[in-house]
This record gives structure tokens, C-alpha cells and sequence, in this order.
């Protein structure tokens, strides 16, 4: 019998390896620990258990930030974590501006199992973001309102409470400006 569950612990081995080498903003925490949370945060915040959703959770920065490629996605965790892990990855060739614009509108248009994960990794981020300074803590909350009102789009009722509580965490941040 096939523990439904394997390709979440697959996943976490391959973003551990992945991320191995980098560290988060503060210059002491181990990157992966943002894309564990960001997986906890999906299961245990917002309580959606699908493993294959879980599994692009803990992904969802490997192809942006690491050597990754697609192909290795494709072959390890199948073609929906690699689809849900693509919506979720900026082009990093684009000018800035544009990289942004498309971004969002492909956030807007992808499966609501992306839009859970984004706002896992909004979630996490809006809490990551005590360790930056005023003006990190600015980018981050505009920033996280662009994304918020991208994935909101086309949002099914099942995912609204996530949306609510990313919300609350951002408004919490913005009111501290």
C-alpha cells in the first residue's frame, strides 16, 4: 500500500536539499525554514490537506531561488506539483515591472490550490517580516496587498477563511507603519 502522504516527505527532502545554502533576510534563519512554514501554515492555519498542494507549498520557491528546474519537479513530485510550483514562480528574466504585472495576473488565473499556497507564503512572510527594518516591512506589506488582490480573484468559498486570515495579518502590519 502507497502512503498517500510520500510526496510531501519527498518534497521536504527536495526543498532541503535545494535551499541548503541559503539564509533569510535576518542573516541567521535557514531559508527552508520559510517553505516548511509556508507548507504548516497551508495544513494547519488554513487546514487543507492534500498532499500533492502541500507538496507546491514547500516547493513554491525552489525554481525561483535554486538550480532546480522543472524537469526535476516533473520526474520527483509529478505534473500538478509542477504546474502549481510554476504559477508560482516569477520570470526572473523580465525586467522588473513587467515581472511583476505578469506575475500577478498569472496568480490571478491559476488553481485555487495556488492561490492557498500563495497565501501561505504571504501569511508567513507578513510574520517573517518583524526582523527587517520600517522600510522592508513598507515593501512587504505593499507588496503583499498586490499579491492578496491578485489571488483573490475567482477565489472559491473554501479558501476565503486563508484569504480573511492573511488579511488580518496584513492590516495588523499596516497599521503599525
Amino acid at each position: 500500500m502507497s502512503d498517500p502522504n510520500q510526496i510531501v516527505f519527498d518534497a521536504v527532502a527536495f526543498a532541503a536539499w535545494a535551499h541548503r545554502h541559503q539564509i533569510r533576510k535576518d542573516n541567521r534563519t535557514p531559508y527552508v525554514s520559510h517553505v516548511f512554514r509556508v507548507c504548516l501554515t497551508v495544513r494547519h492555519v488554513f487546514g487543507f490537506d492534500d498532499p500533492r498542494m502541500l507538496a507546491a507549498a514547500v516547493l513554491h520557491d525552489t525554481i525561483e531561488d535554486t538550480t532546480t528546474d522543472y524537469d526535476d519537479l516533473i520526474e520527483h513530485l509529478g505534473r500538478d506539483v509542477d504546474r502549481w510550483v510554476d504559477a508560482m514562480t516569477k520570470e526572473m528574466r523580465l525586467p522588473h515591472d513587467e515581472r511583476e504585472e505578469v506575475y500577478r495576473r498569472t496568480l490571478a488565473a491559476a488553481d485555487w490550490q495556488v492561490k492557498v499556497c500563495k497565501l501561505g507564503d504571504i501569511y508567513d512572510n507578513l510574520g517573517d517580516s518583524r526582523h527587517l527594518s520600517p522600510q522592508g516591512r513598507n515593501r512587504t506589506a505593499a507588496k503583499s496587498r498586490l499579491y492578496l488582490d491578485a489571488v483573490r480573484t475567482g477565489l472559491p468559498p473554501q479558501a476565503e477563511a486563508a484569504a480573511r486570515l492573511v488579511e488580518q495579518r496584513l492590516a495588523e502590519l499596516e497599521a503599525r507603519r
